[in-house]
């Protein structure tokens, strides 16, 4: 029953985005060809909102779910693992049609072939688990 808000939240997050279109492999493609303002209208919002979000956090002690205060640590100065990770994200992308957020939404809507592409994220996941030791960070 505690957790039920965040089911919520995630059901209408996903209506949302469906909603806006984000999920269409087709708004993707366009924006890759940047034939379309629309994805990056959107990125853009989002990360606007984080900005915001994470500015109001840090000012008024944000506490996480189970009442702990919200620690942001210092922002690295190193760039070579976010341009490793920015590729190999994008290429998760470029390659499935959608980032993460999304594969829970499209699976949601019918789209079961997206079961394996979350899988495959899952198993990425334990892969950089168990590498993450050898990894630039």
């Amino acid at each position: 029953m505690k957790y039920l808000k965040y089911l919520f939240l995630g059901l209408v997050f996903g209506v949302l985005l469906t909603k806006a279109q984000v999920i269409s492999w087709y708004r993707i493609y366009e924006m890759f060809k940047f034939g379309s303002f629309h994805m990056y209208g959107v990125i853009g919002s989002a990360v606007v909102t984080g900005i915001i979000m994470l500015a109001l956090v840090k000012r008024f002690k944000g506490k996480d779910m189970n009442g702990e205060v919200i620690n942001v640590p210092p922002k690295d100065k190193g760039w070579k693992r976010y341009l490793f990770g920015g590729i190999v994200f994008g290429l998760g992308w470029a390659l499935t049609g959608a980032c993460p957020g999304p594969m829970y939404i499209l699976i949601g809507n019918g789209l079961t072939v997206f079961i394996v592409v979350m899988l495959s994220a899952i198993l990425g996941t334990f892969v950089y688990g168990i590498l993450r030791d050898k990894l630039p960070h």
